[in-house]
C-alpha cells in the first residue's frame, strides 16, 4: 500500500521559468514522510522521546521525468521497499492525473539522537512500517 498526500502548486514552489524549482520536490518528499511516521502513530517527536533515535536522509536519488507547474494538483505517493538492520528505503513518486512525474528513492538511517550513530531500527516501528512495505521486482 501506498501512502498519499495532497501537493498543490503555489507561486512560492515555481522558478523564473514558472516550473517547479528542483529543490522544492525534496520539501514535498520530507511532507510525505513525516505524514506517513504521523499515520503509524510514530511522530519524529515520538521516535525521538521514547526511544532517543532520530530518521535522517542518507541518500537520494531523484529522477524528473516531467515538470510541474503553477496551480498543479498532484499526489506524493510513499513506500517502503527494503528494510536493513538501521536504515530503510522508500520509495516516493510525485504524480500528476496518475502519471509518475518525479520518481525518488531515499534512503533513511535511525540514529541515537544524542551521539549521531546509527542504532536498530525499533522492532514495533518497523512492524508499523509494514502496511507500506511495496514489493519491487
Amino acid at each position: 500500500m501506498k501512502h498519499i498526500i495532497d501537493v498543490r502548486i503555489y507561486y512560492e514552489d515555481t522558478d523564473a521559468g514558472g516550473i517547479v524549482y528542483y529543490a522544492n520536490y525534496l520539501k514535498f518528499a520530507e511532507r510525505g514522510r513525516t505524514e506517513l511516521l504521523r499515520q503509524i502513530g510514530f511522530e519524529n517527536t515520538k521516535i525521538r522521546d521514547d526511544y532517543g533515535a532520530i530518521f535522517v536522509v542518507r541518500h537520494i536519488e531523484i529522477d524528473y521525468l516531467k515538470p510541474a507547474v503553477l496551480d498543479d494538483a498532484l499526489q506524493l505517493e510513499t513506500s517502503i521497499i527494503e528494510f536493513k538492520n538501521s536504515s530503510f528505503i522508500m520509495r516516493q513518486n510525485v504524480v500528476r492525473d496518475g502519471e509518475i512525474i518525479t520518481d525518488m528513492r531515499v534512503t533513511m538511517v535511525c540514529i541515537d539522537a544524542k551521539l549521531y550513530r546509527p542504532v536498530r531500527l525499533p522492532e514495533n516501528v518497523k512492524e508499523a512500517f509494514q502496511v507500506y512495505v511495496e514489493n519491487v521486482e
